[in-house]
């Protein structure tokens, strides 16, 4: 007997939705559904107190998640970060996501490098039940995901990045009579992205405008269930927009726009077709087909094939928008607002948050604060600690 409980763990994962979802009698709620679905969580705390962006923000350590290409760009010869948030706090207690991520510049004209991250999701511990005949077992399920990138400008202007990531997911187990064992899946995908940053002048200041994207986990299906139950990883589109002046000597504002659609086929809804028995074929016939899409077919499929049309394919849009204001690249204020539509999750807050960094180190700090009263994501926190190897070594070679 093999038991799996990834049903029980993917419904921990979509609570945050499902819990902030009023339901109107109209029955239109139709999220859509992936595997490995704590690839979407942002993993540093400037990015999420901005309201979840960072496609066009200016580079940092964390640029691996949000847009690689940025790392060429980026004004340190090197840095690395590491990120820690305790996840749905108001419904466990030792749900956390732990990420790791680092660049390097090389060669000599300061116009490429190559990036690293590791995330590591743990689920907690989970006991399952010890019924007659049985016994019961502590479980710690997890899923994981490290990659390596690789950036270079194109110009003075516009760079390019790709990154190849390797994913696992153990979301299930067998009892130790079962002959079967094999309770992790495996998933290999990859990263496109782009960056162009230019430096207009407005009256007599010099402002910052940058664009940015990012293709990310475009890759093979991840498999559970000894293949039985393959599911999408979450190719996700990132657009973003950023804007950069100055309000006086040593004082910045940043303003930045980021726009998010998942590259999955919607999966067919039950409520879609009659109650009948033709309406059960029918609705078996298209679930089949649904799970026999290969992943660069449903990366097409997914712009016109929602069960409502368009209107509902604009509904799989996600905005966010954020602010930063710097002091002397020193001091930072942070505050921005997720948007996702009622129908595909309603995950909708406010995020805030500060940093304070030094010639080595700079500590960021983040704060959700969800719309809606129930959902599970409310004052959930993030914190980044990260270190400048050009400080480094600066403060050595004074010593």
């Amino acid at each position: 007997m093999k038991l799996n409980i990834r049903i029980l763990i993917t419904t921990i994962l979509i609570s945050a939705s499902v819990m902030a979802f009023a339901d109107d009698g109209k029955n239109e709620f139709n999220p859509i559904e992936t595997g490995v679905t704590s690839l979407g969580i942002a993993p540093d705390a400037r990015g999420a107190s901005m309201g979840d962006l960072g496609a066009a923000t200016d580079p940092d350590a964390n640029s691996q998640y949000w847009n690689p290409s940025k790392y060429a760009f980026a004004y340190s010869q090197a840095a690395v970060s590491l990120s820690y948030t305790p996840w749905l706090r108001k419904l466990v207690n030792d749900i956390f996501l732990a990420n790791l991520a680092g660049y390097y510049k090389i060669g000599g004209n300061d116009n490429q490098a190559i990036s690293a991250s590791l995330r590591y999701f743990s689920l907690g511990e989970v006991t399952t039940s010890q019924d007659e005949g049985f016994v019961g077992q502590t479980l710690n399920p997890y899923e994981m995901s490290i990659d390596l990138g690789y950036s270079r400008k194109l110009s003075e202007k516009f760079s390019m990045g790709v990154t190849f990531r390797y994913i696992y997911s153990a979301l299930g187990f067998s009892e130790s009579y079962a002959g079967d064992q094999n309770t992790g899946a495996s998933a290999f995908a990859a990263d496109i992205s782009g960056y162009y940053t230019t430096y207009p002048m407005i009256g007599r200041n010099e402002c910052q405008w940058s664009w940015g994207w990012n293709i990310s986990n475009i890759g093979s299906k991840v498999s559970y269930e000894g293949g039985e139950n393959p599911a999408f990883l979450p190719t996700n589109l990132r657009l973003g927009t950023s804007f950069v002046f100055p309000l006086a000597n040593y004082h910045t504002l940043a303003i930045n726009l980021d726009a998010n659609k998942l590259l999955v086929p919607a999966k067919p809804r039950r409520s879609d077709f009659s109650d009948d028995v033709d309406g059960m074929e029918e609705y078996t016939d298209k679930l089949e087909e649904w799970k026999g899409i290969s992943p660069i077919t449903g990366i097409f499929k997914s712009f016109y094939d929602a069960p409502g049309g368009a209107k509902e394919e604009l509904r799989e849009i996600t905005v966010s928008v954020g602010a930063e204001y710097s002091y002397n690249q020193q001091f930072f204020l942070r505050a921005g607002y997720y948007y996702e539509n009622q129908y595909k999750g309603n995950r909708q807050y406010f995020g805030m948050g500060a940093g304070f960094s030094l010639n080595v180190v700079r500590l960021d700090a983040s704060y959700m604060l969800a719309t809606a009263q129930t959902s599970p994501l409310d004052q959930t926190l993030r914190f980044s600690l990260t270190f400048d190897m050009d400080g480094l070594r600066d403060l050595l070679g004074k010593r």
